[in-house]
């Protein structure tokens, strides 16, 4: 499905993905202690930037998803900002206090929301997830089983949507001549849900036995597919850098706030 998002395609789509998930946990770690405003404030403008250049997808896929992270991100800091403490009262209902430095505060944790789900958005976008498995057989180890069994399961996924649709457009066409008592509230949901949980069942026991005859054990194997190192991994670990260290360049030579520590 992420394929069908892509406008074009950037050099991150041939990186590692282990390169990538292990820059997105140092990224996080990094950001926690950011207590800069105005450092923040440039890295979250940086990659959202970012985003936006080198996913590569759709617009409108893009801005829904940016606008979910817009809301959650926000949502996620009204805690601190509503029953935050400080000395400058902006406004006051009940026990509503908010004042400008929980403000601020809350404005930060959300920033550092924003980073990371910025940043983290450009893996899945640019990233087939048949390559994640088989980057974590080929140099984590992960056992063959295990790594199938996952890939098997999130193939079934788009069977089982389109499982649901087909006997849903099906249903339409019966109830036509079916009673409107047999076709509401929990009976609808019932001719809905029990024959897709069924042909679910079904299906993922074909694909077991089917997977269990070709032989799928956890000894030594070949793969057809190769997921290794390469340059455009060096490339990714560079730009990652310099773009956390431009972030810091603007938050020191054109500060928007001159909030040095927001703790």
């Amino acid at each position: 499905m992420l394929n069908n998002w892509k406008r074009y395609y950037t050099f991150i789509d041939n990186v590692n993905i282990l390169t990538k998930l292990l820059l997105g946990i140092s990224l996080f770690f990094f950001a926690i202690f950011i207590h800069d405003f105005d450092f923040m404030l440039y890295l979250t403008l940086v990659m959202f930037i970012y985003l936006i250049f080198m996913s590569g997808v759709k617009w409108a896929p893009l801005l829904i998803v940016i606008a979910i992270t817009l809301f959650f991100g926000f949502t996620s800091s009204l805690f601190m900002i509503f029953y935050g403490e400080g000395s400058h009262t902006l406004f006051k209902f009940g026990i509503i206090n908010i004042t400008s430095e929980s403000l601020m505060r809350g404005l930060h944790v959300t920033m550092r929301t924003l980073v990371i789900s910025f940043y983290g958005m450009v893996i899945p976008f640019t990233s087939q997830i048949i390559y994640v498995f088989y980057s974590f057989m080929q140099h984590l180890k992960l056992k063959p089983k295990i790594a199938y069994a996952f890939m098997a399961s999130i193939r079934m996924i788009p069977i089982m949507f389109t499982s649901f649709i087909q006997l849903r457009q099906a249903l339409k066409m019966r109830y036509q001549v079916v009673d409107k008592s047999q076709r509401k509230g929990l009976k609808w949901i019932n001719h809905l849900l029990i024959p897709t949980l069924s042909q679910s069942i079904r299906k993922s026991h074909r694909l077991a036995v089917a997977m269990e005859a070709k032989g799928f054990t956890n000894g030594k194997r070949t793969y057809y597919y190769k997921v290794p190192f390469t340059i455009n991994d060096v490339y990714f670990i560079i730009m990652s850098i310099l773009l956390v260290i431009l972030a810091f360049c603007l938050g020191s030579f054109f500060p928007i706030t001159n909030i040095t520590d927001i703790r």
